[in-house]
Formats: C-alpha cells, sequence, structure tokens
C-alpha cells in the first residue's frame, strides 16, 4: 500500500512539475513573440515621415564697391524669384528605444530631429552689373544663402512644422495602440502612457 501511495506522489508530482515547465515554456514563447512583433511594428515606421510645402521667396540683391576711394562707385544688383519646395521628415530608424521583456515594458528613449530640406528655382530678373564690379560665383552662393535663411524663418512660423510633428504622434500612437492589446507599457519622457491623449500631450512638449 505504501508502495502504491508513494507511487502516486512521485506520479503526480511529475505531472505538475511537467505541467509547471509546459506552462513556463508557454509564457516565454507568448512574450517572445510579442516581442518580435513589436520590433517589427517599430521597423514598419522607420520610414520616413515627410510633409512637403511650397514657399516664394522674393529678394534683392545689392552690392556696391568703391574704387579709388569714394571718387568712383561699381554697382551690381539683381531681383531674384526663388519657388522652393521644403520637406520635414522624421528619420525614425534612428529612434532610441529598450525592450524590458521581464516587465513588458517599452521604453522610447529618444526620437531624432526633424530634417527640413529646402530645394529652391532660383530665378534671376533686372540682373545689372558694372564692368569693374562684375557678378561672381560668391555672388550667387551669397544670394542661396540668404534666401535659404529667410526660407528657413518662414517655415519655422508655418504650419508645415505643426503639422509633421502631428504625422510623428500618429505613427507613436500606432505602438501605444499594439503594446497596450499585449498587455504591454509604453514609457515614452519618463512617463508611463496610458491613453494616445497622453501620447499626443508628452510628444508635443518632447518636440518644440
Amino acid at each position: 500500500m505504501k508502495k502504491v501511495l508513494v507511487g502516486a506522489i512521485i506520479a503526480l508530482a511529475s505531472v505538475l512539475i511537467y505541467k509547471s515547465c509546459a506552462d513556463e515554456h508557454e509564457r516565454k514563447t507568448v512574450l517572445q513573440e510579442s516581442s518580435m512583433l513589436i520590433q517589427q511594428e517599430l521597423k514598419n515606421v522607420s520610414k520616413l515621415i515627410v510633409t512637403e510645402g511650397h514657399f516664394v521667396e522674393v529678394y534683392n540683391y545689392k552690392d556696391s564697391r568703391e574704387l579709388f576711394g569714394s571718387l568712383v562707385t561699381a554697382d551690381k544688383k539683381a531681383l531674384v524669384v526663388a519657388n522652393a519646395e521644403v520637406t520635414i521628415a522624421y528619420d525614425l530608424s534612428k529612434i532610441s528605444y529598450d525592450l524590458d521583456e521581464a516587465n513588458k515594458t517599452l521604453t522610447i528613449t529618444q526620437i531624432p530631429e526633424p530634417e527640413v530640406k529646402i530645394n529652391p528655382d532660383f530665378e534671376y530678373y533686372d540682373v545689372t552689373a558694372d564692368y569693374l564690379n562684375p557678378f561672381k560665383a560668391e555672388d550667387y552662393n551669397l544670394i542661396k544663402k540668404n534666401v535659404n535663411q529667410s526660407l528657413l524663418k518662414k517655415i519655422e512660423a508655418s504650419t508645415l512644422v505643426s503639422n509633421a510633428e502631428n504625422r510623428l504622434l500618429s505613427e507613436l500612437s500606432r505602438i501605444y495602440i499594439l503594446t497596450n492589446s499585449l498587455g504591454w507599457t509604453l514609457v515614452y519622457g519618463e512617463e508611463p502612457i496610458n491613453s494616445t491623449e497622453e501620447l499626443l500631450d508628452l510628444g508635443k512638449t518632447v518636440v518644440d
């Protein structure tokens, strides 16, 4: 009788140990699958988020050079119209994050700065120059530099940047929805995110 009882206990213990190991293996498998799914989603949003706009800049260029003291002045000038295509992008392949499988936490540690690209098409009107003060390559380079600086100020004052930020935040919202559905916690700016609204508020604070 004792042998039967001992055998039954050993058999029951073996079943419990096997079941515990099987459950643990299943939990690890599910956790790894969740982790891989999250990493795949991060790769999917690694594409450039681009906002495009069109700007026009009218620029008057003037340059005077004194010759023989102030006796003779050589002038040159040009009216420049620049039609510029502008793009603002975030390269999310450069996003930094920590994936804590033990605590089922995804922490976004850093988001790349926006990339602003200006592609102006220059048209020159009323170009005049004295023989002693001709147009040179450095004049055209200076015109391009000044026009780009002026365009950049217009871009910063426009809604183009905020539109790009909204596109960025919509991509991050996809990450929150995924982590939340898998029972993970998304942390951004050292704060756990409990809703898409919180993510939008934190995101606007960080990217401003």
